[in-house]
C-alpha cells in the first residue's frame, strides 16, 4: 500500500515519472484526446480547513479521470464528536478507493495513514504541502528549465511550503536557498534528513543572498490558517522579506516567481510583481489540477 503523505515517500524517479505524467495528461486531455483510468473509481476527500484550489483541483482531476468525489468536511465526521481516526479511516477504507485529507497536524495523515487500506494523500498539512511542491515542481519544468543545477530561493516563512521544498531539493537535485527571519526556519528534522540525502540547501536571513542569481523565487503568506493570532507581529518581523520588484532585481534575468495562493498583495509579494511578466501564478494554479491526476492515476488505477 503506497501513501503520499510527504515527498520523501517518493523515490526520485517516482517523483520525476509524476512530474513528467502529469505533463502527458495535461497535454493529453487538452488535446481532446479521452483518459478514463479512474472510472468506477471514488476518492474520499477529508477537509478540516478550507480550501479553494486544493479541493477543486482534486475534484476536477478525479473527475477529469472518470471517478467520483465525496467530500467530507469536518462537521460530516464523526471525527467531531470523539471518533477515534482509526476507526474512520478503516471505515471510509471499505467505502472509497482513495483519501486525500487537508488536515492541521501531520499525525492526523500519519495515522490515517497507518489504519487505511486504501491510498491516503496529504492535501496539506502544518508540516508538509506535497503535492503542491510537486506541482510547483511541474510548472518550473514546463517552461523548458532543467532541474538539475536550478537555483531556487524561498523567501518568507520556513512553514510547510518551505519543508516540502526542501524534500524536493534532495530528490530533483536543484539549488534551495531559504531566506527567513529569525524564529521561523523550516523543520529542523527535514532540513537535517534532506542535507544527510545530499541536497544543497543554504538557510540565510538575507532574502538578496538567496535571491541573487535564482532562476526561481517562490514566497506564500506569512500568516497561514491557525496563525491569525499572529498576524500582526508577523506582518511586522517579515517586512524585509516582500517579493517585489527591486528584490527582483537580484534574481537571474530570466527567474520566474511563484505563489501557492492566495496571495495578500502589499504583504509577501507585490502587485507588480504578482501580475508581471515574471509571474507564473495562474499556470501554477491550474498544474496542482494535472500533478494531482498524476498522483490519482499512480495511486488508484
Amino acid at each position: 500500500m503506497r501513501h503520499l503523505r510527504r515527498i520523501f515517500d517518493l523515490e526520485p524517479e517516482e517523483a520525476r515519472f509524476l512530474v513528467q505524467r502529469g505533463l502527458e495528461i495535461k497535454r493529453r486531455l487538452k488535446s481532446g484526446i479521452p483518459h478514463q483510468p479512474l472510472l468506477g473509481r471514488i476518492l474520499g476527500l477529508i477537509f478540516e480547513k478550507p480550501s479553494t484550489r486544493t479541493r477543486v483541483s482534486f475534484e476536477a482531476a478525479m473527475l477529469r479521470l472518470g471517478g467520483q468525489t465525496i467530500f467530507l468536511s469536518s462537521r460530516d465526521l464523526q471525527l467531531s464528536r470523539g471518533e477515534p481516526l482509526k476507526d474512520t479511516a478503516r471505515v471510509l477504507s471499505r467505502y472509497v478507493d482513495g483519501l486525500v485529507v487537508r488536515t492541521f497536524g501531520q499525525e492526523v495523515v500519519e495515522e490515517l495513514a497507518a489504519h487505511a487500506t486504501v491510498p491516503v494523500i496529504n492535501g496539506l498539512s502544518d508540516k508538509f504541502h506535497p503535492c503542491q511542491v510537486l506541482s510547483d515542481v511541474l510548472t518550473v519544468v514546463e517552461t523548458g528549465r532543467p532541474l538539475e543545477g536550478l537555483k531556487v530561493a524561498w523567501v518568507g516563512d520556513g512553514n510547510n511550503m518551505a519543508n516540502s521544498w526542501i524534500e524536493a531539493a534532495a530528490l530533483f537535485g536543484f539549488e534551495l536557498r531559504l531566506a527567513c527571519p529569525e524564529g521561523y526556519d523550516p523543520a529542523e528534522d527535514v532540513l537535517s534528513e534532506a542535507r544527510s540525502r545530499g541536497a544543497k540547501i543554504i538557510l540565510t536571513r538575507d532574502p538578496v543572498e538567496a535571491v541573487s542569481g535564482a532562476e526561481v523565487v517562490n514566497t506564500d503568506v506569512w500568516a497561514s490558517m491557525g496563525q491569525e493570532e499572529e498576524a500582526e507581529e508577523r506582518r511586522r518581523v517579515f517586512q524585509p522579506y516582500q517579493v517585489n520588484a527591486e528584490l527582483l532585481k537580484h534574481a537571474a534575468p530570466e527567474a520566474i516567481v511563484l505563489h501557492c495562493l492566495p496571495a495578500h498583495r502589499g504583504e509577501e509579494i507585490t502587485e507588480e510583481v504578482l501580475e508581471g511578466p515574471r509571474s507564473v501564478v495562474w499556470e501554477q494554479s491550474e498544474n496542482k489540477m494535472w500533478l494531482h491526476a498524476a498522483v490519482l492515476e499512480w495511486l488508484l488505477a
